[in-house]
């Protein structure tokens, strides 16, 4: 049997969910008044935000003699710093825009305002954050499906309550989630031996950061450009790679 299994089956899933949860949150949406679907974003905000603040914890924070000390805060402060220069200059922001206004038209939903935010929103969502990295290479390697699994769940409550508010917009996320996890598991046999346990803690604590960013967003109303922050998650593998935690 061990011969017979399909590396990113766990993504399959995981994207299956996310296109299970679009629809069910579409057909809530009559159901729940502007007043609720808001609150619900906030709701949804507040808890992206914990998620991405005990991760960041999780990976900065250790117990050593007796006392609590902490890793990273130098490495994750230069990694978002260069990050985002570089994502900013390579106008990723603007290039997530317009591909979500090139999917909105694709999928004739021209006159839907809210497609744009909730494809980006979504996606960097369900994409950013240690989950999609470890599970990806769990897949891959171990062909453990637990971690995706887990988050496949999380991803159902989290684009199922997004779709109530910002439409068939979330439902899309599914697609790049697909892309990025399965070229994760499909390289993982790859990258694995280049990757120390400290440069995934990097990975890790650095998404935790950037996840925060995105509940600021959804929680205040912000307007962080989040995916010009994607590039910090390359820059901290080789920060790291140079000065180990």
């Amino acid at each position: 049997m061990e011969e017979d299994y399909m590396p990113g089956l766990g993504t399959i899933i995981n994207a299956l969910a996310i296109i299970v949860a679009g629809c069910v949150g579409i057909g809530c949406q009559r159901i729940l008044t502007p007043a609720i679907q808001k609150n619900v974003l906030q709701a949804i905000g507040i808890s992206v935000i914990f998620v991405g603040v005990t991760g960041t914890i999780a990976n900065s924070l250790l117990y050593q003699h007796g006392q609590f000390n902490t890793q990273g805060s130098i490495a994750s402060i230069i990694s978002l710093a260069l990050g985002v220069a570089l994502g900013t200059w390579w106008d990723l922001d603007g290039k997530f825009n317009r591909f979500g206004i090139w999917l909105r038209h694709k999928v004739n939903r021209d006159h839907d305002s809210h497609f744009i935010d909730g494809f980006i929103t979504a996606s960097l969502t369900v994409i950013i954050g240690a989950m999609g990295i470890v599970g990806a290479f769990q897949d891959g390697l171990d062909h453990n499906l637990t971690t995706l699994i887990t988050k496949a769940i999380i991803d159902f409550i989290t684009v199922a309550m997004m779709s109530v508010t910002f439409g068939v917009g979330p439902l899309f996320s599914a697609f790049p989630l697909a892309i990025y996890q399965l070229t994760m598991t499909y390289l993982a046999v790859i990258l694995k031996p280049l990757l120390s346990a400290t440069m995934i803690t990097g990975i890790s604590l650095v998404g935790s950061i950037i996840i925060t960013c995105i509940g600021l967003n959804l929680a205040f109303d912000t307007k962080i450009k989040v995916a010009n922050y994607v590039p910090a998650l390359i820059v901290v593998v080789l920060y790291l790679a140079l000065w180990p935690l």
